[in-house]
Order: C-alpha cells, then sequence, then structure tokens
C-alpha cells in the first residue's frame, strides 16, 4: 500500500470524522435521556452557531427574522445556539407566564457569559434570594411610591421643564441622545449626587459607549462595539471606585443620597453587601435608570409625529389639566398625575410595539414538561417578548400604534404572559413606576407648550434591539 494511498486515506476518514461532527453540533440529537424528546432546532455553524443571524438587522418592528423563520420552521419552542451557548428559545405565551412566574423554584435568573463581562459580575441581575430581595428593598427606598410621590415627582417635572427650554436655542435635536442626558442627570444626582452637565457629560459619554455595544457581537477587539462597550465600563467603575473611597473616608457625612445608603450597608457588621456588589449596582442603576425610558420616550415622539388623532388626543388630556387649575403654572400633583389615563395608554402602546428589551434569559431548576417536549434541568433559556406584544390572537392588527386598544383594559400594573415590557414576577423591574412617571412628566411638558418638526424619518431598526440607526432629529418651537 503506497504512501499517497494512506495519505489520501487519512485525509478521507478525517474529512468524513469532521463532517460528522459538524453534522452533530448542526442537529445536536433530537432525543435526551431516556428518550425525551427535545424541542426542535438547530445549533448553526461550528463554533458561531447561529449568532451571526441572531445579531442582522431588521428594518420593520415586526417580529425579528431570526424568530419568525424558526416560528415558522420549528413552532414557538427551539433550540439555538447563540455566542457560544446552547438556548432553548420560548415564543410561547404558556412556558413564557411558567418561566416567570415560577422564579427561584423552577427557573432561575441566568444570562450569557458575554453578557456578564458586561453588567459585572456582582450585579442585580444575577442575584439570588434573600441578597436579590435585599438588594430590591433599598432599591425601592429611591424609587418607591412614596419617593415617587413626595421627591421625584417635583424633580422630574423640573428637570423636563429645563431640558424643553434648552431645545429652543437648538436648530436640531437628536431626540434619543438629548433625552438620555437629561435623564441620567436626574438620576445621577439622586443616586451619586454627580452633576454630569457641570462636568461635561463625561459620566454620561462612558454610559453611551457601554450601551451602544450592549447588544453586539462579542468580539474584544479594538474599534468594535464590543470593546469601547467594555472601555466604557471600565472608565465608569473606575469614577464609582474613586467616589466611593472618598465618601466612605470624608471626616463628616451625611446620608444625602443613594450612595450613602450603600455606604451603611456596606458598613453594618456582617453584611451581605461587599463593594464589588455597591459599586456593580451603582453602575447599573445609572444605565436602568436611563438608558430604557430615553428610547421609549424616543419612540413615543415618533409615534406622535406619525399619528396626528394621538396626539392632538394627548394634548387635549394635558392641556384640560392645566385649564383645571388655579395656578397654571403651578407643579403636577399626583392626583393629576394618576389622571392621565391617555397617556398611560399612549406609553404602554409604545413599549408594546417597540419591544425596547429584546430578550429575557432564564435557567431550568427542574425538568421542564410542555407541548409534548421536555427541556432538560439545567437547560439556558430565551424568552422573546416581542412574540407576545405582537401576536394577533390578543392584539387586533399588532403592527399599527393604536393606543386606544387599552381604553377598556385593566392598567398593566405587573407583568404578564401578553405585556413583558418591563419583566414579570419576582423580576418585574424595580423602576418600572419611576420610568413611567418621567416619560408622563416629560409629555405634560412638551405637549402644553411646545410644538415639534421632525428633521428627519426617524427610522427604526431592530439588531436583535431597538435603535435609531440615524437618529430622530426635530426642531423644538413655541406654541403661538
Amino acid at each position: 500500500m503506497s504512501m499517497h494511498y494512506l495519505a489520501a486515506l487519512s485525509v478521507t476518514l478525517g474529512a468524513i470524522l469532521l463532517l460528522r461532527w459538524a453534522f452533530k453540533w448542526m442537529n445536536g440529537g433530537r432525543t435526551g435521556e431516556e428518550g425525551m424528546l427535545l424541542p426542535p432546532g438547530s445549533r448553526g455553524l461550528p463554533l458561531l452557531g447561529e449568532t451571526l443571524e441572531f445579531f442582522a438587522a431588521s428594518p420593520t418592528l415586526e417580529l425579528v427574522p431570526f424568530f419568525k423563520r424558526r416560528l415558522e420552521r420549528f413552532g414557538p419552542i427551539f433550540r439555538t445556539n447563540i455566542v457560544g451557548e446552547d438556548l432553548i428559545v420560548s415564543l410561547d405565551p404558556e412556558l413564557n407566564a411558567r418561566v416567570l412566574q415560577q422564579e427561584e423554584r423552577g427557573f432561575q435568573i441566568w444570562y450569557p457569559s458575554s453578557f456578564m463581562r458586561i453588567l459585572g459580575a456582582n450585579n442585580m441581575v444575577s442575584m439570588l434570594g434573600p441578597l436579590h430581595r435585599h438588594i430590591r428593598n433599598l432599591v425601592l427606598r429611591l424609587f418607591g411610591p412614596e419617593a415617587l410621590r413626595l421627591v421625584l415627582l417635583h424633580d422630574v417635572q423640573q428637570t423636563a421643564r429645563d431640558e424643553l427650554r434648552s431645545w429652543l436655542d437648538r436648530p436640531d435635536v437628536e431626540v434619543r441622545t438629548a433625552t438620555s442626558r437629561m435623564i441620567f442627570g436626574v438620576t445621577a444626582k439622586k443616586l451619586i449626587s454627580h452633576d454630569d452637565v457641570a462636568s461635561g457629560g463625561s459620566l454620561w459619554k462612558c454610559f453611551d459607549a457601554w450601551t451602544k455595544g450592549l447588544m453586539s457581537f462579542p468580539i474584544c477587539v479594538p474599534g468594535t462595539a464590543f470593546y469601547k462597550c467594555m472601555q466604557g465600563r471600565k472608565n465608569v467603575m473606575k469614577v464609582l471606585k474613586q467616589q466611593l473611597d472618598e465618601r466612605r473616608n470624608a471626616a463628616e457625612r451625611k446620608t444625602v443620597d443613594f450612595f450613602d445608603i450603600v455606604i451603611d450597608e456596606l458598613n453594618k457588621p456582617n453584611s451581605i453587601m461587599n463593594e464589588n456588589i455597591a459599586l456593580n449596582l451603582l453602575f447599573l442603576l445609572l444605565f436602568a435608570s436611563h438608558e430604557t425610558t430615553s428610547m421609549a420616550l424616543t419612540v413615543i415622539l415618533k409615534f406622535l409625529t406619525d399619528n396626528p388623532k394621538a396626539l392632538q388626543e394627548l394634548t387635549d388630556e394635558h392641556e384640560k389639566i392645566v385649564e383645571r387649575r388655579v395656578d397654571p403654572d403651578s407643579d403636577i400633583t399626583w392626583e393629576e398625575y394618576k389622571s392621565m389615563k391617555f397617556t398611560s395608554h399612549v406609553i404602554h402602546e409604545s413599549l408594546r410595539l417597540a419591544n425596547i428589551a429584546p430578550v429575557v434569559f432564564r435557567q431550568a431548576n427542574q425538568d421542564v414538561h410542555i407541548k409534548g417536549y421536555t427541556i432538560p434541568e439545567g437547560s439556558k433559556i430565551m424568552i422573546c417578548p416581542s412574540a407576545a406584544h405582537l401576536n394577533s390572537k390578543v392584539y387586533e392588527d399588532p403592527l399599527a400604534f393604536n393606543p386606544w386598544r387599552w381604553k377598556d383594559t385593566p392598567e398593566p400594573v405587573g407583568g404578564s404572559k401578553d405585556f413583558m415590557a418591563f419583566g414579570g414576577g419576582l423580576r418585574l423591574c424595580v423602576g418600572a413606576d419611576f420610568a413611567k412617571l418621567q416619560m408622563a412628566m416629560f409629555l405634560h411638558c412638551l405637549v402644553t407648550n411646545y410644538r415639534w418638526k421632525a428633521l428627519s424619518k426617524g427610522t427604526m431598526k431592530l439588531y436583535p434591539g431597538l435603535r435609531f440607526p440615524d437618529g430622530f432629529h426635530i426642531q423644538l418651537l413655541m406654541k403661538t
């Protein structure tokens, strides 16, 4: 037998083994242990999985093609592999409800390792049990009902008035950037007594770089969005660490912001909080309290621009509130805020249609049997809220912006299988009421005093998270 023949045979056998491995990788097997039937699906390309398709841009607000194609092929529960993780994807309302309502029993919080690199290992998102509940209660001291009514209602109004007044001097305002800076200014003062305007917006710029890479392909190479994201996080954490050290070492200290609440926790004997947890908590709160809200406001202004009827009804609601006052220039009262029913409809409809939070992750603590399939214990699960928000069986003409659809339905106070804009279960967003307050106050100050002219189309795309690739540019004008 010649050496050439042996070499050719080796190459052939190697190719066959490689093809078998690739086929096994892509299909991943249809049955689990003891013949259990796993959901259908594919792992995609070796190593890459189906990551590239997942991050591909979609030019409409429909269910993104990645999910739509697999829904048509496999049904609402299927398997995939993204950023190196084998995942069970749920577009199924029944499974979504079970996952969110059985938090810390049948399921627990989980996020891909690439995502955890961005958030940091010791963050509120990944905390379980008593530690998560304790941190949540601390945060409610800042964003809870009493703080909203007694403190934040006034502060948010004042900030909105000042911000909108500053827009009059500018021929072109990019809405997401401007509202992001505005909201960050409010929360940075409440959390760490930081005046970002006075510092030239330096801290906000670090967060903006971090945000842009949050849903990017996780390659940490200089020049990529993910690299800039990680550098932004590094710079923010450096600032927070410096401020924490200065505050802890101060000769005298009074409780003036959330930083002081955190320091008091750190100084308690046998505290369950440590410095890393404290810094990551502040980082996450600074991000969460402004980014999604600014995006939601941009979406609302875009939808209102394109729907004069909705804008008119919203304006009428707020002008009637002003007309009923003894002093038209007085602050909005809590009762006035709670009376803004159509405003609430506009907010919820915008959040439903825009799907600002594209996915939710969990991990199964036990075998889950559903729809004839078994999801084995330890499986990572990715929920897609837009599948629920765009469900034509629940929402008539789901791609239409129709705030009136909420008129005869109960206010979606918490999460449900049909509305998951703020999550659900024990993990319902702790800042949901604060976010809605900020949106309502901004809209009140806007429509009662100003009008605006769109300078750009404000095209929205999903990557799968929502973005305005070219921004949404407007010119603000005083009402005449």
